[in-house]
């Protein structure tokens, strides 16, 4: 068994599968992106996160061609900014050409923006995309569970996935729970929160009690209430420690201590949907 073959896939509602565990390079420096995300295929990840924000596709798209690594093993994310600045349309042709790719697994809009009014049109741009073959699946970013309600209501099609900031403190469970009424895939952003979480008591006591470390009993975490996760670091031995999550398991007892450390709305770290 290689080391890809060890992670999970979650069946998206379209029937196309996604890897749980991927890597994400949000804040990659553009100029390290190739080596970084090289490092990540060479460990085992095939599952890569990019953004047309991050500026780092080209990076991601010469890290995959350098890899060899054949096309139908690879899932390869990015997103649409939808900030005004041009049609989903042009914005995923410029993202394949970064990418050298023609199509990409999973296309999202990474932000509601409700100050632009462009929840709905923007998801129906993406519905034509996904027809016309340039996206295997669809899907939002950071949408609130209004935004959903209204581009279902309004197209009758129910995104893939819905990436949102999720961590320890910060479960997102009234919005995790919708998703599962729509069978909406939950992907996590931010997922470790940062090193305020790792210290929490609860954590290092499972950590502990599994010979891991915080970040690996956190990753295991998410793999165990269903979320697809994207962790980063440039750092090629933390990548693989991060990769190494499926030789444990957490008991009930585990995860509801870990569930415990949930602070809800006072736990948001990233940027707040409702304001950009």
């Amino acid at each position: 068994m290689t080391a890809s073959s060890s992670v999970p896939s979650v069946t998206l509602n379209d029937g196309a599968s996604i890897p749980q565990l991927g890597f994400g390079v949000f804040r990659v420096d553009p100029a390290e992106t190739e080596r970084i995300v090289g490092d990540a295929l060479e460990v085992g990840y095939r599952h890569i996160d990019t953004a047309a924000m991050y500026r780092n596709e080209d990076g991601v798209g010469r890290a995959i061609a350098a890899s060899g690594i054949p096309r139908d093993e690879l899932f390869v994310t990015t997103k649409f900014p939808n900030n005004g600045s041009g049609s989903a349309a042009d914005a995923l042709r410029h993202s394949l050409d970064q990418l050298g790719l023609d199509r990409v697994d999973l296309y999202l809009i990474h932000w509601p923006r409700p100050k632009l009014g462009t929840a709905l049109s923007a998801w129906q741009e993406l519905i034509e995309l996904q027809q016309a073959g340039l996206a295997t699946s669809i899907g939002v970013s950071n949408y609130r569970a209004g935004d959903l309600g209204l581009i279902i209501g309004e197209t009758g099609v129910i995104p893939a996935v819905n990436q949102i900031e999720l961590h320890l403190e910060f479960q997102q469970r009234e919005l995790k729970e919708l998703h599962t009424q729509h069978g909406i895939a939950t992907e996590a952003w931010y997922p470790l929160g940062g090193g305020e979480i790792t210290s929490a008591p609860a954590l290092h006591e499972v950590a502990k009690a599994h010979g891991v470390t915080p970040a690996q009993a956190i990753l295991r975490w998410h793999l165990q209430t269903g979320n697809i996760v994207i962790p980063k670091s440039n750092r090629r031995e933390r990548m693989a420690e991060n990769f190494d999550v499926f030789g444990f398991e957490l008991t009930d007892v585990e995860l509801a201590a870990l569930a415990a450390v949930d602070q809800g709305a006072a736990g948001r770290r990233g940027g707040d949907p409702n304001e950009l």
